[in-house]
């Protein structure tokens, strides 16, 4: 029956953060207070996700590096340049939209792209160590990125933010790790199945409690806030395609140009989320949660579009070894 459930949420995975928001918004009033509760689920989605990650494919990744070390280039030197210079573009003077955006960017690669690998037939041990590798550094780029864009403009608590990013992303990840290495990946088999529904859920539940947090800002839809949806889609939208040319720049497999594709352009938008709610101005969350809109469209359609890509290019190829 799980098995079951998990695959209809696979299958409506572009709505539930929409969807999640949306809630999250109207029924603000009583959703407020419990918000605490937020670290908390959004550890255990990290913990459930990582329950397929094991120290084999790390170090079988770690011998042919180069894969890895352009997705965290591009992750966390390239898309945050790029986002600071649109944000100054777009919203010039608006310190807390121009962190929002940074903010959006600058946080690990997301959990749920190994989702997005799988369906689209790419390479899940490189996927899983970007994943792995940018999680564990998490704590110490984001804070550090981030005052290096934003500085003294903002006030930010760093401290707490390694914490927080310690605590909900690299202990839970560790965790199942280490327990996916000791049971020799039979953990990965008995309890991946069981809680992939409910990993699915949690991130809904996670985005809902995040609307309730931002939706003064969110509730009255004017000109500036579609505007703000329309530089948040564009700078997402550029971060999958940065991603797919600089794999196909390299003449990389499409195993790897997948991986690197979904590893690029997904963020653990969730995670950012939590830290723009927990350690900034509310202002600064819009942005964030406003991207949440469009993960999971934005996978969807880039997966559709990879396919056609890759099976295009096999046509032409079977059609040449015919001629």
């Amino acid at each position: 029956m799980l098995q079951t459930v998990n695959k209809q949420l696979e299958k409506y995975m572009a709505l539930i953060t929409p969807t999640g928001v949306v809630l999250g918004v109207l029924f603000a009033v009583w959703l407020i207070d419990f918000t605490f509760l937020i670290p908390w689920i959004f550890a255990f989605i990290t913990f459930a996700g990582s329950l397929s990650s094991n120290f084999t494919a790390l170090k079988r990744a770690i011998l042919h590096p180069l894969p890895i070390i352009l997705a965290l280039g591009l992750l966390h030197i390239l898309m945050p340049v790029w986002a600071w210079s649109v944000g100054h573009l777009t919203f010039s003077g608006d310190v807390y939209t121009i962190t929002g955006l940074i903010l959006a960017l600058v946080i690990p690669t997301g959990i749920t792209s190994v989702l997005w690998v799988s369906i689209c037939r790419g390479n899940l041990a490189l996927t899983l160590s970007i994943i792995l590798i940018d999680t564990l550094l998490s704590p110490f780029i984001v804070p550090y990125t981030l005052s290096i864009f934003v500085g003294t403009k903002v006030e930010m608590d760093v401290g707490g933010m390694m914490t927080g990013l310690f605590l909900m992303v690299v202990l839970p990840s560790l965790v199942g790790m280490v327990l996916n290495h000791i049971t020799n990946g039979n953990i990965k088999e008995s309890w991946g199945p069981k809680l992939a529904p409910f990993s699915k859920i949690s991130l809904g539940l996670v985005v809902m409690l995040n609307g309730a947090i931002v939706a003064p800002y969110l509730r009255n839809v004017d000109l500036r806030l579609i505007w703000v949806a329309v530089v948040v889609f564009f700078v997402a939208f550029t971060g999958y395609l940065f991603a797919f040319l600089l794999g196909k720049l390299f003449k990389w497999n499409q195993e790897t140009v997948i991986a690197l594709t979904f590893t690029g352009g997904m963020r653990n938008i969730s995670a950012g989320a939590v830290i723009a709610t927990s350690f900034f101005p509310a202002q600064v969350a819009v942005p964030v949660v406003v991207g949440m809109l469009f993960q999971q469209l934005l996978a969807s359609l880039f997966g559709y579009a990879l396919n056609r890509h890759y099976r295009h290019k096999e046509d032409v190829a079977q059609r040449h070894h015919v001629g």
